[in-house]
């Protein structure tokens, strides 16, 4: 092994739900060309990310991916805006 680090994926998205602990929700859209029609289609999707921050719903945040907290929560919460 080399020990290099590689880069992890990172997005931009706000937080949707603030119920667990140490946990939270975030909705990240995102807009890609569709392959034929090559009309612009909007996506969504949902993360579950850990952090210790008290964060409530509508908070822009930044989430990175992570080794695994729990069976469903493998992304971080890098920084709050």
């Amino acid at each position: 092994m080399s020990g290099r680090k590689t880069s992890r994926k990172q997005f931009k998205g706000i937080v949707v739900g603030s119920k667990m602990q140490n946990a939270v929700r975030v909705q990240v859209d995102t807009s890609a060309r569709h392959p034929v029609y090559k009309k612009v289609v909007n996506k969504r999707k949902i993360f579950l990310a850990h952090t210790e921050k008290e964060l409530k719903e509508g908070d822009s945040v930044t989430i990175r991916e992570s080794r695994p907290y729990s069976k469903n929560v493998k992304w971080v919460v890098v920084e709050e805006q």
